[in-house]
């Protein structure tokens, strides 16, 4: 898993990943004929937000060997599992925290969502004060409110120059120049804090059905 991740990032090391790593609860692997290709990270905890209890999958490291770029299965199998963690308290309300280093993350909640913080169109004054709130408790003194980004100085990792640039025919995909006006340091290791409701009328139909996959199962 370090080297898979030190082959996409820079100002990394294996104790820093392995650190981060010690984190979280669990762990989704992605294999292609036994060789490791792919994995996300994830933490669940427990909060209460507006007098009610609330439940936060809070997503760390991603990655996937650019000779994978294009599978669906890692991202089909995390949808199926936050199925399964909503399954254990239904009625919670649960969100997805994340912080976003690469345009390419930062789409995938276009796919994934109707509505979500920050979005381009969508004003979420309610979700931008929790997202705030949130990422305050969880890096007190890196996260900056006024621009909702989350300053690590040094870097804590950030892309390849390779990887963190849109190629030209991504520019006109939906949500990429907009991260990289809202993340303007992404190439030294900001991260942008994103937060989405983790619910079914947030979903759109193909998250839908595989969400329910797991909450089903």
């Amino acid at each position: 898993m370090s080297a898979l991740y030190l082959s996409a990032y820079e100002a990394s090391s294996p104790a820093l990943f392995e650190a981060d790593l010690a984190c979280k609860d669990e762990v989704l692997l992605l294999h292609a004929a036994e060789r490791l290709v792919g994995f996300t990270t994830l933490r669940v905890f427990e909060r209460r937000w507006e007098d009610r209890p609330l439940r936060v999958v809070y997503s760390g490291d991603t990655v996937v060997d650019r000779a994978h770029w294009g599978q669906q299965a890692l991202s089909f199998a995390w949808v199926r599992r936050m199925g399964e963690i909503k399954r254990g308290q239904p009625d919670c309300r649960l969100v997805w925290l994340l912080l976003v280093k690469g345009h390419r993350t930062y789409r995938y909640l276009h796919v994934f969502a109707r509505s979500f913080f920050p979005h381009e169109r969508q004003a979420r004054p309610e979700l931008a004060a929790l997202a705030g709130h949130l990422a305050g408790e969880l890096f007190p003194g890196e996260y900056s409110p006024a621009t909702g980004i989350v300053e690590f100085s040094p870097s804590r990792g950030h892309l390849r120059p390779e990887l963190a640039e849109p190629r030209p025919e991504e520019w006109t995909r939906p949500g990429v120049a907009y991260f990289l006006h809202r993340n303007p340091g992404y190439r030294i290791g900001h991260e942008l804090v994103c937060l989405c409701d983790v619910e079914p009328a947030n979903m759109k139909p193909m998250t839908l059905r595989l969400f329910r996959q797991g909450f089903d199962a």
